[in-house]
């Protein structure tokens, strides 16, 4: 089979086309053909070596499969343990496959899958949203956030603040339900995001460095930043708990893997997702696609910023 190979760590250029043996599935999972393959910038952390947990060379990338099985269901599923994606077959576990329904595409699926339960489950468990709340939301036109903005008001939250990189992205945000879209630029973002609210009760932050410590001076009393990625690969600042209780403010830190273990926090969440883009009530941002050979472009366009959305490899 057509796949994604790589032998050593490294920037894009270690994505090499391979061919392989097809994996053979074990008796807790399906063999997939896969459809679509989400890129995440989690894959380019695997790539170069810093993921979090490590990972063992050579492997083929990709955790998030869109395809048919041999019995012809239609699933979506993580193979975070596995991993495998970047290929035309991958193995799934069974007990994490869920059926995707006609009217979402599997750009849109994918896009549900870790993008979707990260912003389901930051507004909900660790900021605890509560309606009528200001929710400020950093890369709102990226995968996460773009999905962040929507559920944020389909929760109850007063009002979204959005920030983004560009007009074009800031323009998104609006589109996308956000009341306010200001530039994300760390200098002067506090003072911009004041300037158009009088403070926020959550910040949702991806981007790390300056930018989550700016998101920090705009919170209200009693305010929540939640930080569940370091997409500005900047070092990880440092936070004073008794700098944070001068205002009682909260910060937490996310990560999907073990929230997805939870009880309810997996398949209910996702089959909820899947219900509401179905219903056309939320509108997941499906982005470029790239024919599976060209998975070294995914990731130099997804590392220079030049992407809206969910980006997808097709086999």
């Amino acid at each position: 089979m057509r796949a994604i190979q790589v032998t050593q760590f490294g920037g894009p250029e270690v994505l090499v086309p391979a061919e392989l043996d097809p994996p053979v599935a074990g008796p807790d999972q399906l063999l997939v053909e896969v459809t679509a393959a989400g890129v995440n910038f989690a894959d380019t952390h695997r790539t170069d070596g810093s993921y979090r947990g490590g990972v063992k060379l050579p492997f083929v990338p990709g955790v998030e499969i869109v395809g048919r099985t041999d019995g012809g269901r239609r699933i979506l599923s993580p193979i975070f343990e596995t991993g495998g994606g970047y290929a035309e077959y991958a193995v799934a576990p069974i007990n994490s496959a869920v059926d995707v329904p006609d009217e979402v595409s599997d750009g849109q699926a994918l896009a549900l899958l870790i993008q979707g339960l990260t912003a389901w489950h930051v507004l909900k468990n660790s900021a605890r949203l509560s309606p009528g709340e200001t929710v400020l939301v950093n890369a709102a036109a990226g995968g996460v956030g773009s999905l962040a903005v929507q559920l944020a008001k389909h929760f109850g939250a007063g009002r979204v603040i959005a920030t983004a990189s560009t007009d074009a992205k800031r323009e998104l945000a609006l589109e996308l339900g956000a009341d306010v879209a200001v530039d994300n630029n760390p200098h002067g973002y506090t003072e911009r995001v004041l300037k158009a609210t009088d403070g926020v009760d959550v910040v949702l932050d991806s981007t790390g460095g300056a930018t989550m410590l700016a998101g920090l001076q705009c919170l209200n009393g009693f305010g929540r930043l939640v930080n569940y990625g370091n997409a500005g690969r900047e070092g990880r600042p440092s936070v004073d708990p008794s700098a944070l209780a001068q205002r009682n403010l909260s910060v937490a830190g996310f990560w999907l893997v073990p929230a997805m273990e939870l009880p309810g926090g997996y398949a209910e969440p996702l089959i909820e997702l899947l219900a509401l883009t179905a219903a056309k009530k939320l509108s997941p941002l499906v982005g470029a696609e790239y024919p599976l050979e060209e998975a070294r472009r995914s990731h130099e366009d997804l590392l220079a910023r030049r992407t809206t959305g969910k980006l997808i490899l097709k086999p």
